[in-house]
């Protein structure tokens, strides 16, 4: 594997939007302002680096005991009593998280503790198989040659299709693809542009289901939003990079070290964190506010980022009548999640065959959505391989079910995974499990049609009060894990504003489809309606 690609990454063509000028140290033009920044994820530690790298004295409130939110890691210890490296899943570190990425450079300039990934087939019920390997990353050939060299997308299929209607696929514009497609579901979408049924089982439902919903509930704006922002919106292509240890030891503890060291020029601010602790309500103080936590202390602050997820924001939110208005209140009430999901990870006593792919998407083969070898890429894990021969292997089920089910439902699931497993590599068959660990969560945000225009944004009512994360509307193109440092650098900055102090720039795919001629039929394709 390749070392990982630059914090810029490669498209001479992305967009750049440039932070606001200002005091780069609010401790040298007056007292420093306090904010709690409520969640640790990667909404919340983007917010958090952008303020105290102004001079601000940031409190960040973890519920959890960990750090990175639904990118966070722990241990556990197998029935042998051996610790082992433990997390809530396979995540994927794209080139085009140009915001994420900057993020994680504070403290790996060089993203040296990521780690490139060449490939990442696709396969099907039927066997059929696609790859990304060798594509061109300019598009649209890209995807020329993926469709072009693709067992589920002939030529027959590409001459059936409606190109009008598919234009909006190919020219998106951000914000306006959501007025465009927001109302209806991606299945209804495709259906309806003729997009054969074999390349839309393997290609977009798998793509699909990373958002935790599947194509008959997801906004086709989201759909085509996602298409642009990982294919014909970006030169920077399908492949991505890893994390080469777990996410707290390459990811989340050397942000935190870089945060509440001694202060530099590069952060004057300071940062204090506490884990374990939940925020129960937050009270309007004046300019400011008081937060109350669940053991009953309060803190008083001068400015607020709430960056927790959808259930922590509608239940804060409920609990405390002094935030926002009605309006911003009903927004936030009405936002929702998505599908329940599962994670099974084994530690086996014998090793995956050698030419397994590191990750392995799937399509059609319900509840199973993806393998992961992860002694193959993750450090603690392909330590435990070597010590004992054996294997790490994980099993994603996203939407698993509408709700965490019951531990009836749970066994069920869990033996389905397992023979698809051993369908899909017959030597697991054989093997012993040394070890197991089933997650079940429902704590993503959900993107299904309407959903986006009803979505709470970034500002709020209170110009001190700043929402971010990944259920939070921007309109920008970016998705997953780069909405969330997006949203979390966007909300540090609208709280920078108000104080004079430099923002911080940020940069995007192109907002708009990169074809002039597809965008030339999208417009002809308005104006005949």
């Amino acid at each position: 594997m390749t070392a990982a690609s630059s914090v810029e990454g490669r498209d001479r063509r992305r967009v750049r939007y440039p932070a606001s000028p200002g005091h780069r140290d609010l401790a040298l033009v007056g007292t420093a302002p306090r904010v709690a920044v409520v969640g640790a994820g990667i909404a919340g530690l983007a917010a958090a680096t952008g303020l105290a790298e102004r001079g601000c004295r940031v409190e960040v409130v973890e519920r959890e005991r960990y750090l990175g939110g639904r990118v966070g890691a722990w241990n556990e210890q197998l029935p042998d009593g051996t610790e082992v490296a433990m997390n809530r899943g396979f995540h994927a570190f794209f080139a085009q998280y140009y915001n994420l990425r900057k993020l994680l450079g504070r403290t790996d300039p060089h993203l040296r503790r990521l780690r490139r990934l060449e490939d990442y087939p696709l396969v099907d019920a039927h066997g059929r198989r696609d790859t990304f390997r060798g594509l061109p990353r300019t598009p649209p050939w890209n995807a020329v040659a993926f469709a072009l060299r693709s067992p589920t997308f002939r030529l027959r299929d590409l001459v059936r299709m409606d190109p009008r209607a598919a234009a909006p696929l190919a020219a998106v514009s951000v914000p306006e693809i959501y007025e465009r497609l927001d109302h209806l579901d991606a299945d209804t979408f495709l259906r309806g542009i003729n997009f054969p049924e074999s390349a839309r089982h393997l290609a977009f439902e798998v793509f699909s289901r990373s958002f935790f919903i599947e194509p008959q509930r997801m906004s086709a704006a989201e759909l085509a939003a996602m298409f642009h922002i990982y294919f014909l919106g970006s030169s920077e292509g399908l492949i991505f990079d890893v994390a080469r240890d777990n996410f707290d030891v390459s990811l989340w503890n050397p942000l935190e070290e870089y945060l509440t060291a001694p202060a530099t020029p590069e952060r004057p601010g300071s940062v204090r964190f506490r884990r374990g602790v939940s925020i129960d309500r937050i009270d309007s103080r004046g300019a400011g506010f008081e937060l109350t936590d669940d053991t009953g202390t309060t803190m008083a602050v001068d400015a607020v980022v709430l960056a927790t997820d959808i259930g922590g924001l509608r239940r804060i939110v409920a609990a405390s009548p002094s935030l926002g208005d009605a309006a911003w209140r009903a927004q936030v009430d009405a936002t929702a999640l998505a599908p329940a999901f599962a994670v099974q990870r084994l530690w086996l006593d014998r090793p995956i065959r050698a030419d397994r792919s590191c990750f392995l998407g799937t399509g059609g083969m319900d509840p199973l959505d993806n393998i992961s070898v992860v002694d193959r890429y993750e450090a603690q894990a392909a330590k435990w391989a070597r010590a004992t021969g054996g294997s790490v292997v994980e099993l994603h089920a996203y939407a698993a079910a509408q709700t965490v089910p019951a531990p009836a439902e749970r066994a069920e699931l869990r033996e389905r995974l397992l023979a698809r497993l051993h369908a899909m590599y017959p030597e697991t068959e054989s093997a012993n499990i040394v070890g197991e660990s089933l997650l079940w969560r429902q704590d993503c945000p959900r993107f299904s049609p309407g959903d986006f225009a009803a979505r709470p944004g970034v500002r709020t009512p209170h110009p001190h009060l700043a929402l971010a994360g990944d259920g939070i509307r921007v309109d920008l193109p970016v998705a997953l894990m780069e909405r969330a440092a997006t949203t979390g650098w966007m909300a540090a900055n609208t709280l920078l504003r108000q104080w004079d102090a430099a923002g911080h720039t940020l940069h995007s795919v192109p907002a708009r489809g990169r074809s002039a001629l597809l965008r030339t039929l999208v417009n002809r394709e308005r104006q005949s309606r």
